[in-house]
Parts: structure tokens; sequence; C-alpha cells
């Protein structure tokens, strides 16, 4: 086993705001330690050192947790940032995009009703401007189309831990595969407009849940439609 490796107390608490984070973001936007040691090229016990504060963060490493955790770095690590912003790579509490590849760019994507989610999935072509009343923009990675959602009830406002109000703005992936605990949107057989919820994969059945304990347990087959994985939201004030 190497030698756990000096950091300073300052090191230590950065590491400490960095894996609250993580541990945070992680289900919502689907990320994993081995997804960001792929991002690192390095092996997840080595994230998991990061994460723990054996060994010290360090400017790429520091950029590439909060490109996978959309944050800015200054949200962990206010004297990276600084380093950062003084070799002019970033601005003090700028999100960036992976240093390793071109930039992403801003794109709008239709904000979807619960009755639209599934004619604008299985059309042919996206949605055009005139179709959708409302759009709005991300730098989100996006492996398939995407589409937000504005929450219209509490089965997703949970008294603690992970919570998504009413009113909230929620960006979905249809390129993302769901997994056990994955925030989707889906519509269940023989109903007509999408519901937002938990998927729960246990024993071989799955169910969808609300994170608000109120709301009970549906369970699901194969004949339940994925329309995407929840990977970003947004609050709007006004």
């Amino acid at each position: 086993m190497g030698k756990k490796k000096d950091i300073t107390p300052a090191q230590a608490e950065d590491a400490k705001r960095l894996k609250n984070l993580y541990e945070a973001k992680k289900k919502l936007l689907g990320v994993t330690q081995q997804s960001i040691a792929d991002e690192l090229d390095i092996t997840q016990g080595a994230v998991a050192h990061y994460l723990n504060g054996r060994n010290p963060l360090n400017p790429s490493i520091a950029r590439i947790f909060a490109q996978q955790l959309q944050i800015p770095v200054e949200d962990f690590s206010p004297s990276i940032a600084r380093e950062l912003a003084s070799m002019g790579m970033m601005g003090f509490n700028e999100s960036i995009a992976p240093y390793t590849v071109n930039a992403i760019p801003v794109k709008g994507y239709p904000v979807l009703s619960r009755a639209l989610v599934g004619p604008w999935y299985e059309a042919s072509e996206s949605f055009s401007v005139q179709d959708v009343d409302q759009w709005l923009y991300s730098d989100a990675r996006i492996l398939g189309k995407a589409f937000w959602f504005k929450v219209d009830e509490d089965s997703m406002t949970a008294p603690t831990g992970l919570s998504i109000s009413e009113g909230t703005f929620v960006l979905f992936d249809t390129g993302r595969e769901p997994v056990n605990h994955s925030l989707v949107m889906a519509r269940l057989s023989g109903t007509s407009e999408a519901t937002f919820k938990k998927l729960v994969i246990d024993g071989g059945k799955s169910w969808l849940r609300g994170l608000n304990p109120q709301w009970p347990f549906t369970p699901i087959d194969s004949t339940c439609q994925m329309f995407g994985v929840a990977i970003e939201t947004k609050c709007i004030l006004t």
C-alpha cells in the first residue's frame, strides 16, 4: 500500500467539500467514481484518494471534477480557482468544460409538458421553435436528444436528502440508460402522460417511486416506456 501523501489542512477541507458535492450530485447526474476516472485516465481507486483527502487536488484534477459535477472549482477549492484564474485558464467562479476536448456548446432544449413528452420522443424529427412555447439552455454533455420538464407536483419533494421541488426545471437525456436509482421520465402502460419518478430495481423487479415518502411505489414491467434520465436541474426565480 502506498504511503499517504502529506496534505495541508486547507487541502483536506477542499477534499471534504468536493466529496460532499460528489455525494449530493452523483445520482442526479449519473456520475460515478469510474466515470470520473475514465475522464482523468486514472484508476477508480485514485479518484477515491482525491475524494477522501489521501492525495491533494491540483488544477488539472480539479477542472475535471468540476466539469463532471457541473460546478465551479471555487465551490470546493477557492485557492485552486484563484490559481486557475491567474493562469488565464478560467474565471474565478466559472464552470468549465473539459480541458482535453473542445468546449461543449450551449444548446437550447424544449420545455415539454407531460402530455407532449411522448409525441416529442416518438417524432421522427426534433420539434422546431414554433412547436414549443419555451426553450431553456444547457452546456451539459448530452448523449441522445434532450428536453426540459417543469416539475408540477410535490412527488419529488423530499424531507431530507435530494429534493426537487415543484417549479424546478429538470433536463432529461434520452441517450442515457436508466439504472437503479436513476431519476427518470417514464410513461406507464395504458396512460397517455409521462411521469417523473425515481427508478428502483431490486430482486429482478422494478418500481417507480417519488422522493416524497407519501407517494407510493408503482410496480412496472417491460411495457413501461423510459423517455430519459435526469441530469441537471434549473431554478428560475422570475
